[in-house]
């Protein structure tokens, strides 16, 4: 399998992954107080969309460990990395409405930039 295309399905996966949680989270009551907690874990892991959330997630790190098994562990962190912050923030945008700031949007360019430098980077001596 394509390492790229690897680097592509992970952070993909990665963001539906968070979106389907952040779904199944919706529907769920915020525990207010510790003794809450056990009967929102409860409720979560009977939850579809937390389930589905999690078999997504498995998926991402089987995809992870043959990720780090071809490439160097930093460039394929920072790789995946500013391809799954700004997929995140536009996905969440689009579906939730969720906003950046002006500052925070740059910060996301920023790390994207990064990245880019990390791949151009070379072999290190």
């Amino acid at each position: 399998m394509n390492t790229k295309f690897l680097f592509i399905a992970f952070t993909i996966n990665s963001v539906i992954s968070q979106l389907v949680l952040r779904r199944g989270l919706q529907a769920l009551s915020r525990p207010t107080q510790l003794t809450a907690l056990p009967q929102f874990i409860g409720n979560a892991a009977l939850s579809p969309w937390i389930c589905a959330s999690i078999a997504l997630q498995v998926l991402s790190y089987v995809m992870w460990m043959l990720i780090i098994s071809r490439e160097k562990l930093g460039v394929a962190a920072a790789t995946v990395g500013a391809g799954f912050y700004t997929l995140m923030a536009l996905s969440a945008w689009l579906i939730y409405g969720e906003t950046l700031s002006p500052l925070q949007w740059t910060g996301i360019a920023l790390v994207t930039l990064g990245v880019v430098c990390i791949s151009l980077g070379g072999v290190a001596s």
